[in-house]
């Protein structure tokens, strides 16, 4: 889900091969967009049905997408089709048990103005209701063919690292 590709932007300009998949066509035409010159291809699509070849990847990356999986387990064993043997997968995501002073910390570092400030922290406390707790990520990945995982929260968000 590389969204506008910002980050599969910056891994290009560093000489890493990406690929994106996002189910958004417009997510897709923005992306494209910007890594226009660079060795990175954007599909659409979702990743409970990966158009992509297994054992295709070293690398699978995730970021702010995951709550929004309606088959999360399915999700998660697309990417561990994907991944090569000894390949990782990455998941940032928000954490369902951030707190009200968490995203008041969040915010507050991102010196935004009062209007903007309120808007985030409505959109982030919203977005924390979709999200999943540490330990339902351990739960999903128990179940998917990664057969587990390793969680880390820290402040609103969490790190899901997985290996194949």
């Amino acid at each position: 889900a590389p969204g506008p590709g910002f980050f599969a932007v910056e891994l290009a300009k560093r000489g890493y091969r990406v690929t994106g998949l996002d189910i958004s066509h417009t997510m897709v035409d923005i992306a494209r967009e910007n890594g226009a010159g660079l060795e990175i291809d954007f599909f659409q699509g979702d990743i409970t049905q990966a158009p992509f070849d297994a054992e295709s990847f070293d690398f699978v990356v995730c970021q702010a997408a995951f709550k929004n999986f309606r088959q999360p387990v399915t999700a998660l064993n697309e990417m561990h089709r994907v991944l090569r043997p000894g390949g990782y997968a990455v998941i940032h995501d928000l954490n369902h048990e951030a707190t009200g002073a968490d995203i008041d910390r969040e915010v507050a570092r991102m010196n935004v103005g009062v209007v903007s400030g309120f808007t985030v922290r409505q959109t982030l406390g919203w977005l924390r209701r979709r999200a999943f707790t540490p330990a339902q990520f351990e739960e999903l990945a128990a179940e998917s063919a990664f057969g587990g995982c390793s969680v880390t929260a820290d402040g609103i968000g969490l790190e899901i690292r997985l290996t194949r």
